[in-house]
């Protein structure tokens, strides 16, 4: 049936292929090109008009149209494994009808494409995938059975009772089962591929998270393997040293044995998957035979060899003693907890592979979760049984029976087993190798069939050791096939059909058998508790997390978790890790901290669509909106820039300063303005914006870059200058660059320039203009560098050598544009910057000198302050500037002057509407007095100032209708030629400074 009641319809003259075949209904919508780079038919009209489109298909509406039905396929990342990736119609092809859109052009709906690694859709062809069952619920259950079933759980329950044992085992379980929901929810958030723990982490927190624990949970993996061989060495050295066929000695021997045993584990692994599959169903099968055996063995009848090892078949006496704790040799609740737990860490043996599972979707949350509930329950189950039918202490000598019981006083540790007929009083004073103390010996005193036992033993230990042989390169070559740390890469190459990662196994070996070589599993177990509870406690944070962060991407299909009860599984996992090791914990943060630091300053380039992300815009957000409910203070007032730098890249000397100001603490936005027909200028601004971006990110910008498409330079400043900026966080001053060329521009360019400035002034902006002598504007050599850098990369094979380099051609040609265009990225030397503060705009002449001298590059820079001077010199100053008029400062404005003064005033008016533009001698006459103090401030610059590293200046205004475009243009020039490097400032006459706290 149509899916959401839609109607069916089938076209009278569609195609065959949308007809139904073979009895089953076909969407008429579907097209089999659909996943082809779209195809260009030439139509001819009437009116002899020619277009290009993409051909149109029948809808599921029943017409011709380029709109596709939605389909899954579009919505697939790039280098997808599940499927091809399809392209929909562009919104350009949809709208823009009668434009042609190029091949490779075509929108996929994201903001940002995950390109993540991944195989092409035909490498995995033919690979072994497996379902829950056998993917995760199998290896889950091995690997929490594992070594602590048969050699642990009884001395756990000896040392902390059954009453403080049930705690280790809940507690264990609480743990796990918070974090296999954390993972669930995790895993059914979207596609899984493979690498485990670090794909869930990395995808959720961010390369940073990701990336530090995924290295320290493959090493947890390693080591892992290390510890299981070691468990299964040593039931292999007790039946050695049972029958007295020691080869060395016992920790040597344990030694020779782990080696032994993952020699021969790396070999079933390298065999490949499906025979490493093959040997977990056989080690089951084993291990849950032997657990039969053993509930089975705990209702037959004890003979009286079982009973001298303590084993008196299911009595109250005995469960009611070993309810209490009796912890030895130095052992405390938190010590057996610690050498209990990592038998929980298997919990993510099936996540491990995610890679090679069918659906890991479905099968991860339910095969993990439960695998928790069954094996929780067999732990409790056989632990009580033992409890229930073993005392703590046993000699093993069936000579210790008592003859006559009612003939001897029973108490001590041992008095359950004298009321039962055995004095084991013995093992007060001296250590007794039997009993529920002593690990191995009692599983194979309880069960109905010894060997079955040690079958179990060896099942349980190898299964644990051959899951942690392949979860660890798994997870190590996920981590370096993202590439977070370069230097690893050489590990994500895999061979044959499964991608296994062969040079990850043999690195995993190395560490394995460097750990077996300690011999010492309780030495090795808090280690692997620390990195595992590291693991988990960053999966329930992810969860917390991304549901914290409330994106809409965040959409779980499996809802059975709670954000806080994440949240307390990862504070639980945390306070955990203290209490096993202390020191472990801190080494697990520390180490941790590390990595995290350096993936931060490396930078990966990878963008995974984080809950870091997430939280950060919606913190953004909330920050603003609490700034747009608190007024202005003047203490608070900061810079936030508006600089007209057109590509940042094309005047870094303009962008270098802005940034000097702003910093890290204000806000700067560097502004283009692409001027000419929108249709034309759309395609270029959407594609220049990533890209300019990245520029201000890698050279360190901390600036945001906008653009806007005008017909006319002075209309898109203008929108910029109402549009910019969100609530608080807007601009409050305009950056421009001296046009240096303005005698040649040409009226209308002249025009906008000064326009720019009085509408900055209209909209009370603080407005600043820098002038450098030798230009900012190094676009020609940007464009000569793309074309160097653009043959280099056809000449050496796609590399370029770097990129956003400075080219040694262009500094050739022009090399002193280049050195001025750079000054403001190096420290400054030591010298002064000079503030003329020659008007009160309420401080920010003042203000802005003030910020630089607080920057690390410009803090050799003293500030020189020069102000206007005593009034009784203003007419000495006056007669001055008579004597001192630059020379050619009339040959300047003579091409925009009217000349009208000479004429008859009907003329001179005529004159004035042909040409409103120009300079009357009206004009000039009136201002004579502005334009010598310009001309005199120069000099007075030329004295005082020319060796300072900068130079502030109070703007000049312009009266709007009062003084022409040119004049004022004339007035900036004198006022600031001949000068090393000017910024004219004019603030907005509100105060940004004050002298009170």
């Amino acid at each position: 049936e149509p899916p959401c009641g839609c109607f069916l319809v089938i076209h009278p003259k569609a195609p065959s292929r949308y007809k139904p075949n073979g009895g089953e209904h076909v969407n008429p919508g579907y097209d089999s090109t659909l996943d082809e780079p779209p195809l260009y038919e030439e139509t001819n009209f009437s009116d002899g008009d020619h277009r290009t489109v993409r051909p149109s298909v029948v809808s599921a509406f029943g017409h011709d149209t380029l709109d596709r039905v939605p389909n899954i396929d579009f919505y697939r990342n790039a280098g997808s494994v599940s499927g091809h990736r399809a392209v929909r119609p562009s919104l350009q092809e949809l709208h823009d009808v009668f434009q042609k859109v190029s091949d490779d052009e075509g929108s996929d709906g994201t903001p940002s494409d995950d390109l993540e690694s991944g195989l092409p859709p035909d490498s995995s062809k033919g690979a072994v995938k497996f379902g829950w069952i056998r993917g995760v619920l199998v290896r889950c259950m091995l690997n929490i059975w594992g070594v602590m079933l048969f050699i642990r759980l009884s001395w756990v329950f000896g040392q902390a009772g059954w009453g403080l044992g049930i705690v280790v085992i809940a507690l264990s379980c609480v743990v796990t089962t918070i974090t296999g929901l954390s993972m669930s929810a995790i895993c059914t958030n979207g596609v899984v591929r493979g690498g485990g723990a670090y794909y869930l982490i990395s995808r959720s927190l961010g390369p940073e998270f990701g990336g530090s624990i995924g290295l320290i949970f493959a090493f947890a993996n390693a080591v892992a393997v290390a510890m299981y061989v070691v468990g299964f060495a040593e039931t292999v050295v007790d039946l050695l040293k049972e029958y007295d066929v020691l080869m060395v000695d016992v920790l040597n021997d344990i030694r020779i044995v782990g080696v032994i045993t993952v020699v021969l584990l790396l070999g079933i692994s390298v065999a490949g998957m499906e025979w490493e599959a093959k040997a977990q169903i056989v080690l089951l099968v084993i291990l849950l035979v032997a657990i039969v055996n053993v509930i089975v063995g705990t209702f037959i009848p004890a003979t009286t060899s079982k009973k001298s090892q303590g084993f008196f078949n299911y009595n109250s006496k005995i469960f009611l003693d070993n309810f209490k704790p009796a912890f030895r040799d130095k052992e405390t609740f938190f010590s057996v907890f610690s050498i209990f737990f990592p038998a929980a860490t298997g919990i993510l043996a099936g996540a491990n592979i995610s890679g090679d599972l069918r659906d890991a979707q479905k099968a991860i949350p339910k095969g993990t979760l439960l695998a928790i509930l069954i094996t929780g329950i067999t732990y409790l189950g056989v632990a009580l049984c033992v409890s229930a039918t073993v005392v703590r202490d046993a000699t093993g000598n069936i000579t210790d029976a008592i003859l006559n019981p009612g003939m001897v006083h029973c108490n001590g540790s041992t008095a359950v087993a004298c009321e039962l007929g055995y004095d084991f009083s013995i093992c007060e004073r001296e250590k007794c190798n039997f009993g529920l103390m002593n690990n191995f010996q009692v599983m194979t005193m309880v069960s109905g069939f010894g060997p079955l036992i040690i079958a179990g033993t060896f099942s349980a230990t190898l299964s644990s050791a051959l899951a942690s042989l392949v979860s660890a390169p798994k997870v190590f070559q996920a981590l370096c096939q993202d590439n977070i740390y370069k230097i690893l890469h050489f590990f994500a190459k895999g061979y044959g059909r499964n991608n296994e990662p062969i040079r990850g196994y043999v690195l995993t070996f190395i560490i394995s058998v460097a750990f077996i070589l300690i011999g010492d599993l309780n030495a090795i177990a808090p280690i692997i508790s620390n990195f595992f509870l590291a693991s988990y406690a960053l999966i329930n944070f992810s969860c917390f997390h991304a549901s914290y962060a409330n994106s809409p991407g965040w959409r779980p299909a499996y809802k059975f978790y709670n954000m806080w009860l994440s949240l307390l599984g990862a504070v639980l996992c945390c306070v955990v890790m203290f209490v096993i090791n202390w020191w472990a914990a801190l080494l697990t943060y520390g180490i941790e901290i590390l990595l995290y630091i350096y993936v931060t300053v490396k930078k990966p380039d990878v963008n995974w669509g984080s809950s870091t992300q997430a939280v950060t815009f919606v913190s953004a957000v909330s920050n603003t909106l609490s700034l747009s409910g608190v007024e202005d203070h003047v203490k608070n007032f900061r810079p936030q820039i508006l600089a007209l730098t057109g590509p940042p890249r094309t005047r870094p000397a303009l962008l270098d300063l802005a940034h000097s100001f702003t910093k890290n603490y204000g806000l700067c936005i560097t502004c283009e303005v692409f001027v000419g027909p929108r249709a034309e200028c759309l395609e270029e601004m959407n594609a220049g914006m990533e890209r300019n971006q990245l520029y201000l990110r890698k050279a360190n910008r901390k600036a945001f870059y906008a653009a806007v498409t005008c017909n006319n330079f002075r209309e898109g400043t203008d929108s910029l200058l109402q549009a910019s900026g969100l609530g608080r966080m807007k601009p409050n001053t305009l950056m421009i660059g001296f046009k240096k060329h303005w005698k040649t521009a040409g009226t209308e360019a002249v025009q906008s320039y000064v326009g720019i400035l009085h509408d900055a002034f209209d909209y009370e902006y603080g407005t600043m203009i820098l002038r450098i002598d030798e230009g900012l504007d190094v676009s020609h050599i940007v464009e000569a560098e793309g074309r160097q850098l653009e043959k280099e990369m056809m000449s050496n094979g796609g590399k370029g050598k770097r990129l956003f380099r400075k080219s040694r051609k262009s500094s050739q040609m022009n090399e002193n544009l280049v050195e001025a265009s750079t000054q403001f990225k190096k420290k400054q030397p030591k010298g002064t910057i000079d503030v003329w503060w020659l008007f009160d705009d309420g401080g920010l002449t003042l203000l802005l000198p003030y910020i630089l001298t607080t920057r690390k590059k410009w803090k050799d820079s003293k500030l020189r302050i020069f102000v206007a001077g005593q009034p009784g010199r203003t007419e000495l100053d006056k007669q001055d500037q008579q004597y001192h008029i630059i020379e050619n400062f009339d040959d300047m404005i003579e091409p925009f002057r009217l000349h009208e003064g000479s004429k008859a005033a009907s003329q001179a008016a005529a004159m004035k509407n042909e040409h409103p533009h120009k300079i009357t001698d009206e004009e000039l006459s009136s201002f004579e007095e502005k334009t010598n103090l310009q001309i005199r401030l120069n000099e007075l610059l030329q004295k005082h100032s020319k060796s300072a590293n900068l130079i502030i200046v109070s703007m000049p205004i312009a009266r709007k209708e009062s003084i022409s475009d040119f004049l004022y243009m004339a007035w900036l020039d004198v006022l600031t030629k001949d000068l090393p490097a000017t910024v004219l400032i004019r603030g907005n006459h509100k105060s940004v400074l004050t002298f009170y706290s």
